[in-house]
């Protein structure tokens, strides 16, 4: 189910009602109303996919309380690689069994050899894997590291993993953060709830503005890319920077709005990673649920920084080509990991990858305005290359689009072929950027206008926007599903 759609429109209002008629009757009530919400959510898709998320959820459940029993540490350490080997062994067949069949293969072809027969499987990736399977993991991981007691409350629990605002794209909960919230009574709080109505507003906006309307002309530009000038394949990965910041960004406003009329608050996603001063800044502003869990569970147990300089590196390259790789079964993500780890590193040896923690003002003074604005255009525009890698379909293809756009520039006015006036969706890119700015200081409270008028003009604007663009021939699914 989308929550762009009509379903989700009317499914939303019943649990909602539902839920807080039994907020003061039964928690377990509750909770079970939410599990079985969120399971209605997730089958809406293809119910048969539920058979895994069930599975994921006995299996941690059963293996967190194995572990609290455990005397000693090789029993503990064995429960957690049955934890291990269940989600990843999962996610390793159904997310990349054919990448690594078709690898072994081309590998064999380079060096002459042709391999018959080759045993490959129609598969379809269930939605949000990727994302379930680091969520009960890191339940495990807790648990295994002392910082977690094992629930013995399996509703509880089974709510955790499948909580549907965050079930599909994120963010990715811990379960020190979310598991408490929903083990214990919540209040109904009139700020909160209005809260989570502006941030859904917010997040729609995002969605049906910005990344949908512009979807239409990025995949005209990366499908034909061949033929159009370097002008219009820089407007090309410019738009899609645009596009998969306000389609993912704008997911994550939406799952945390939602959350919030349950009363539960999650964890940030996105804090204006386009305003990043170099690229470290960026890492701490995208996909914050993805990188703090890589931090958390990989980069520190390998020895984080606090170990020799190459082995620090190693550790870095680490991360980043495993967040590549847990994007998509694809080269192109991988080079995109790799492409990032490049630039991370050179910030590292210089001891400046956590150089800018404060908020961006641009507009404090000239100079400001002349560093920090330099250097936020370098940082996205590197960021921008790295997106040619994570929208094309292959390396070859993603190599062609960066010759074409950097080397020899050319200008002809792009025209789509269904006739979108390019200007309009610049005008539209520049307010928006515009607007981010002025709230770039608290990405939860988007309209935090004191006067009501102010705030009354934003959210008729807002709607009437969202019913301007909105366009019934684009794909309306969130391009994070795919992971």
């Amino acid at each position: 189910m989308l929550f762009n759609s009509l379903e989700f429109f009317i499914f939303l209002p019943i649990v909602y009602f539902a839920y807080w008629f039994l907020n003061k009757k039964s928690l377990k009530l509750q909770n079970l109303l939410v599990l079985v919400a969120s399971y209605i959510f997730y089958g809406w898709w293809d119910y048969r996919f539920l058979s895994l998320i069930l599975f994921s959820t006995i299996v941690d459940y059963f293996v967190g309380l194995k572990m609290a029993e455990s005397k000693n540490v090789k029993s503990k350490r064995m429960y957690l690689w049955i934890s291990l080997a269940s989600n990843l062994g999962l996610l390793g067949f159904f997310k990349y069994y054919n990448f690594f069949v078709d690898s072994f293969v081309n590998a064999f072809t380079f060096f002459g050899y042709q391999i018959e027969n080759v045993w490959t499987l129609n598969i379809i990736l269930p939605v949000g894997i990727s994302f379930y399977t680091f969520q009960t993991l890191s339940y495990s991981l807790d648990i295994y590291k002392g910082k977690l007691n094992p629930t013995k409350d399996f509703i509880s629990f089974s709510t955790f993993v499948a909580f549907f605002p965050q079930l599909v794209a994120g963010p990715i909960e811990r379960a020190t953060h979310l598991l408490p919230q929903i083990e214990l009574p919540r209040k109904f709080c009139g700020e909160q709830q209005r809260e989570g109505i502006k941030l859904m507003l917010w997040g729609l906006f995002k969605k049906v503005v910005i990344a949908d309307s512009l979807a239409p002309i990025v995949d005209d530009i990366f499908m034909n890319s061949a033929g159009y000038p370097s002008s219009t394949l820089i407007l090309g990965a410019i738009f899609f920077g645009f596009q998969i910041y306000g389609d993912f960004s704008g997911y994550s406003d939406i799952a945390i709005g939602t959350a919030k009329l349950f009363g539960v608050e999650l964890m940030s996603n996105f804090k204006f990673p386009y305003f990043s001063r170099d690229i470290g800044e960026f890492w701490r502003r995208w996909h914050i649920s993805l990188s703090t869990w890589f931090r958390d569970y990989l980069y520190i147990p390998l020895g984080g920084s606090r170990t020799s300089k190459p082995k620090a590196v190693r550790n870095i390259f680490i991360i980043f080509l495993v967040s590549g790789f847990w994007h998509g079964a694809n080269w192109t993500f991988i080079f995109w990991g790799l492409f990032h780890a490049f630039l991370f590193v050179p910030l590292f040896y210089a001891k400046a990858n956590r150089r800018y923690l404060d908020t961006p003002d641009v507009f404090e003074s000239f100079k400001s305005f002349a560093l920090a604005g330099g250097r936020i255009v370098k940082t996205f525009f590197l960021v921008t290359l790295g997106w040619v890698f994570f929208r094309s379909k292959d390396l070859s293809t993603a190599f062609d689009y960066l010759n074409n756009m950097l080397l020899g520039f050319t200008y002809e006015p792009y025209m789509h072929p269904r006739g979108y006036r390019i200007v309009d969706y610049i005008i539209l890119l520049i307010a928006f950027i515009v607007f981010e700015y002025v709230i770039r200081r608290d990405e939860r409270n988007p309209f935090r206008f004191q006067n009501r008028y102010i705030r009354f003009f934003i959210y008729a604007s807002l709607v009437f926007l969202m019913l301007l663009f909105y366009d019934d021939g684009v794909d309306r699914s969130f391009i994070y599903f795919q992971f």
